[in-house]
């Protein structure tokens, strides 16, 4: 018998399915399931599939191995098999016949039973009078119950103010611990460390030294053995900064008080500086100065400088001072973004706690046309918590406020006086605190003065009632209502 085969998909669902089944002009439909995609058809979808396919004259078939499917199909008396060629090979189950509901004859007596059940309604309620004395008494109704909930009214009132200003000499201290009345508050510490590394060109001229000066020194013995002078002994002339220099070569000096020898010696630095007088090198350096003498009978010369681009001390100061600033300005706004913004900073406390690293390039005395200054430094500086002015202020506002009045909306503190930092490490200053005061309005009494009054008269009343510094604004809705509210809760109070 020649069958329909419709293989599912992922996608499909119950409507798709359905659509599939009309295009199906066989006697036998038959569903098969992919075996690695899921397929969301429940058993009532089946059902609904299985009387579609009844509908249309068509035998339906299911081909899976998916045993829930099996179960749900063989429940519902839809054939389930192994393959297409097992659907097509294998006789179908007959299905099962269609039964025919017949309707049951209606009765003929329902007028008349209506008729009984069915109670006629009172002459006055069904008479054209009755009915608008009732739709006028519903109107009625329906405008007293909008008359008291309809009508909303917010009342902005603007009491009597005052401006309450107070000023507070405050003393802050890292030895105080919690905010005093007296002004003292606890002032906390911060530290940083920064670096940076900054380079400028360099015009000036500074002197190297080019070659070391060299010349001839006689040793004589002052002992009666031999004493053995080796290369690198050091000598010197007599002055308070003494030139020193050294041997070039070991040698024996034979004993007794008459004998000497002549030897090379050559300056420790190089430069001009080393260039001596006659009868100037008189000093043995070590152990070696009880036992041998010495002096140049001749000058010791060849010493020379060169005069080359090099930074000078003035040209290291200037690029110190400019790497400073330029630290402390970056330690500043490093601070400052740790702390919040209402807090105090107190500048004057801003010191160098140490200088961690500072390394000049080239070094100096050595030629270069770029001086190079790699610096890191740590600072430190104290500040008060916002909180803590805050509780200072809030003490001190509280036992100067007029009885009546209330504080409305936040304080402004404003520092008159610069911190100032004292030996002791007490910084003193003087702040401003300022706040509006508003005169303390009674809600219920203001719903007692206004409830069901007329509009033209609620100013009036409220004036006569309260000490206001300028006329109420009423915003009522809707606009053309006569009177204000009776309930409470549609009337709404600001105080501003």
């Amino acid at each position: 018998m020649k069958t329909k085969i419709i293989t599912l998909e992922s996608h499909d669902d119950l409507i798709s399915v359905r659509d599939k089944f009309s295009w199906a002009k066989t006697p036998r439909i038959l569903l098969v399931w992919p075996k690695h995609e899921k397929i969301i058809l429940r058993v009532l979808d089946l059902k609904v599939l299985h009387r579609h396919a009844d509908s249309l004259g068509a035998q339906l078939g299911l081909v899976t191995r998916r045993a829930k499917v099996r179960r749900d199909a063989e429940s519902l008396g839809i054939p389930v098999f192994k393959s297409t060629v097992a659907a097509q090979r294998d006789p179908w189950p007959d299905s099962a016949p269609r039964s025919r509901r017949i309707p049951k004859t209606p009765r003929r007596d329902l007028r008349k039973i209506r008729d009984i059940v069915h109670q006629k309604e009172a002459a006055w309620r069904t008479s054209l009078l009755g009915r608008i004395l009732i739709f006028t008494a519903g109107v009625i109704a329906v405008l007293v119950v909008a008359g008291l909930f309809v009508p909303h009214v917010t009342l902005t009132i603007f009491p009597e103010s005052q401006t309450q200003r107070v000023v507070i000499p405050v003393t802050a201290s890292q030895s105080v611990e919690s905010v005093s009345v007296t002004g003292a508050v606890p002032a906390r510490g911060l530290s940083i460390t920064v670096d940076t590394k900054q380079s400028f060109a360099v015009t000036s001229n500074i002197i190297v030294p080019k070659s070391k000066s060299q010349g001839i020194a006689r040793f004589r013995n002052l002992s009666q053995v031999e004493v053995n002078i080796r290369a690198g002994t050091i000598v010197s002339t007599v002055a308070e900064l003494p030139i020193k220099f050294i041997t070039l070569q070991d040698t024996l000096l034979s004993p007794g008080p008459d004998k000497f020898l002549d030897m090379p010696i050559e300056a420790l630095q190089s430069g001009a500086s080393g260039n001596v007088p006659s009868d100037s090198v008189l000093v043995v350096d070590g152990p070696l100065a009880l036992s041998i003498a010495v002096s140049n009978s001749n000058p010791i010369t060849g010493g020379a400088d060169s005069n080359v681009t090099g930074a000078t001390d003035i040209d290291r100061q200037k690029l110190h001072k400019i790497v400073l600033e330029n630290l402390r300005r970056t330690a500043e706004s490093k601070l400052l973004a740790q702390i919040a913004p209402n807090d105090i900073l107190l500048s004057d406390t801003f010191e160098v706690l140490k200088v961690v690293n500072e390394v000049y390039d080239p070094l100096a005395g050595q030629p270069g046309k770029i001086l190079s200054l790699n610096m890191q430094v740590e600072y430190s500086v104290r500040y008060i918590l916002a909180d803590d002015v805050d509780q200072l202020t809030a003490v001190t506002l509280a036992a100067s406020t007029t009885d009546g009045f209330a504080p409305s909306g936040s304080q402004k503190v404003k520092i008159l006086t610069d911190p100032s930092t004292d030996i002791s490490g007490v910084t003193h200053f003087e702040i401003e605190v300022t706040r509006i005061l508003l005169r303390q309005v009674d809600t219920m009494q203001v719903f007692s003065i206004v409830r069901g009054h007329q509009l033209s008269s609620v100013n009036k009343d409220l004036a006569a009632n309260l000490s206001l510094r300028d006329e109420p604004v009423i915003d009522l809705v809707p606009a053309w209502w006569p009177w204000l509210p009776l309930i409470p809760f549609n009337i709404s109070v600001e105080i501003k």
